[in-house]
Order: structure tokens, then C-alpha cells, then sequence
């Protein structure tokens, strides 16, 4: 499914201006010769290089030092891996092609295993980005995975993000966590600068699904799990879009609590990893065809089974897959707009 994100606060680019206008005002873009990634038999994928882009007047120059706490910097966090490196390079491009001071942003990748060609691609794709990696070990979660509905949700990689706090140098004290199928249609600044007040983290949530088919009988019939949702109203939220606050995430234990829960339901399975689905938010298990919320847009979101590039490919994409595909850097391919 496509899951969209909007801010009362603040005005958001509308879908007519995603399709018509895909540069900021602010920023300058310097266009650079097409190029083609190194072939793997592993990884069949070669891409054309991004544009520069360039901060715009109003922009505050980032410290030289590179010292990770200088505020005028944004800290995005995502996973990379072969399967998933055509969307992570539209969601990287979409980040840039809307910020205002794209130089001010740090990219923070998370890897597991060695594909020799991943990097080298990133590294050719944006010649100018700002990045670093980081490996996962996947030691941390060994044990603690359960398994779910799709195989996807299965991988160690996908746990990355609860780790963070502990893999990310100590200077990075605020975070955005991006995953790789989604594209920005607006300043990712705006994000950023959400206002946590006291809480650890800010995500999209979802307070309309209902959640009774979705805990099992051993959730339901231990007491003191059941009163979990007594006086409160059941809400879950996508942790494919997340802010947070570094330090109160690392202070408050909360990969250890985490991995508690993880504990609770290798043992006792008391809920259907991965089993939300509803029409509007959640995880699209099946893959099918939804339509957009109406009104303007901040960020579009494939969560779920369904890609973009995969339907695109397939020659039988959504309609709202063609809004991801004006990021594609894929060079070789050439989408179809045909009925």
C-alpha cells in the first residue's frame, strides 16, 4: 500500500506540484554525464548519476569539522542491501531533490552483508552525498526473530533500526529513520523538525485498525498482557518513518526493551508479526492496488508487499507507482505509461 503522510502545521507540495515540478526553488542543481555502476552477476542493476544539489541562499553552512552534534545538520538513517538498492537510490534522490540545504544532510546506511557492488554504487549514483555505514551485526538479534507473514519482515537487517542509539556515533543526538521504499515530495526539513517534546520518537500513526484478530489467543488469555490496552485507545505505528531522540532512546533502554518484547513473542507468539492490514494503514500484505488519501502530500510510503520498480517492471504497476518512478535511476529501464 501507499501510505501518506501530512502535517496540519505546515504546507505541504501537492501531488500536481510532485508531477510537475521535480527541483526545489532554493537549491541549485548542476546535471553531471550519465553514468553506469559496475555489473555484477549478483546485483544486475546500473544507474545513472544524480545531480549535485546545491544549498540555497538561506542555508546555514554546516561545520567543516564534521562533528556529528552540529545542529545544522541532518542525520538520515536507512538499510542497504542489493534487493533494495533501486529504491533506496529514488528515496536518496526524492531526500535531496526537495530539501533546501540537501549539504546539510548526512546519510547514515546500515549493511549486513558484503555485496561488494552496493557502495561502489552509491558512491557513483551521488558523487556528492555526504555518507557513512555502518555493519549490523546480526548477532544482536540471533534467536529473538520470529517468524512472520512475509519473509522480508524475517531478515536481521529489518531489526537494524533498533539499534541505533548504539551503532550511530554519540554525537548524532536526533535521527530520521527512512526506509527504502518510500519517496519525499517535500523538504525533509520539515521532518526534522518536528516537535518531540518529551517523547523518544515520532512516527506515522494508525489508531483505526482493528487490532482484536491481530494478538493471539496467548496474548488475550494472560492477564496482565490483556490489561495492555485497558483505559487507552489501541493505536500501532510504521517504524519505516521515524524521528527520534537518540540520546532519550539510548538512556532509556529502549533497545533492551525491545528485544524483551521480542523474547515475549518467540515465546508465547502472542501476536501475528507483520499481520496488520487494513484499508488505509498498515502493512499491505497482499500487495494490492490502493488509492491516495485526497489532499496534498508530504511523503509517499510503499509499506508492504508491493514495489513500485517491481510492478513498473512487470508492466502492471498502480497508478500511484508512476509517482515513484520520475525518482528511478535505473538506467536501463524504461517505464511504460500505457493503459
Amino acid at each position: 500500500m501507499v501510505a501518506v503522510y501530512r502535517s496540519s502545521s505546515v504546507l505541504f507540495i501537492g501531488l500536481l506540484s510532485l508531477l510537475l515540478l521535480h527541483q526545489p526553488n532554493t537549491a541549485t542543481v548542476t546535471r553531471h554525464r550519465p553514468f553506469t555502476a559496475a555489473r555484477n552477476p549478483d546485483i544486475p542493476l546500473s544507474f545513472r548519476e544524480a545531480p549535485a544539489f546545491r544549498n540555497g541562499e538561506t542555508c546555514f553552512s554546516p561545520t567543516t569539522s564534521g562533528n556529528a552534534a552540529d545542529n545544522t545538520t541532518i542525520h538520515i538513517a536507512m538499510t542497504l542491501d542489493a534487493n533494495y538498492l533501486r529504491g533506496t537510490t529514488a528515496a536518496v534522490l526524492s531526500i535531496l531533490q526537495h530539501s533546501s540545504c540537501p549539504e546539510n544532510m548526512v546519510f547514515h546506511f546500515l549493511w549486513v552483508r558484503n555485496e561488494p557492488q552496493v557502495f561502489p554504487s552509491i558512491r557513483s549514483t551521488f558523487p556528492y552525498l555526504k555518507f557513512r555505514v555502518y555493519q549490523f551485526d546480526t548477532t544482536r538479534v540471533r534467536g529473538l526473530i520470529s517468524k512472520s507473514i512475509r519473509q522480508a519482515l524475517d531478515q536481521p537487517l529489518n531489526y537494524a533500526r533498533i539499534y541505533l542509539a548504539d551503532i550511530l556515533p554519540k554525537g548524532v543526538k536526533r535521527l530520521i529513520y527512512l526506509d527504502s521504499d518510500l519517496v519525499m515530495v517535500d523538504d525533509v526539513a520539515k521532518l526534522w523538525e518536528v516537535d518531540l517534546k518529551d517523547k523518544v520518537l515520532a512516527a506515522p500513526e494508525y489508531c483505526h485498525a482493528n487490532l482484536t484478530n491481530y494478538f493471539t489467543e496467548a496474548f488475550w488469555s494472560d492477564p496482565k498482557l490483556s490489561r495492555t490496552f485497558e483505559g487507552r485507545k489501541p493505536c500501532y505505528f510504521n517504524t519505516g518513518v521515524m524521528v527520534m531522540d537518540v540520546e532519550k532512546w539510548r538512556n532509556g533502554g529502549y533497545s533492551q526493551k525491545v528485544e524483551d518484547w521480542m523474547i515475549v513473542q518467540k515465546q508465547k507468539r502472542i501476536y501475528h508479526l507483520g499481520g496488520i492490514s487494513t484499508d488505509w494503514g498498515g502493512d499491505n500484505i497482499e500487495g494490492k492496488c490502493r488509492d491516495l488519501h485526497p489532499g496534498p502530500v508530504s511523503l509517499l510510503h510503499w509499506s508492504g508487499k508491493g514495489k513500485p520498480w517491481l510492478r513498473l517492471d512487470s508492466r502492471k504497476p498502480c497508478s500511484v507507482d508512476h509517482l515513484w518512478a520520475p525518482y528511478d535511476l535505473y538506467r536501463s529501464l524504461k517505464h511504460s505509461f500505457e493503459e
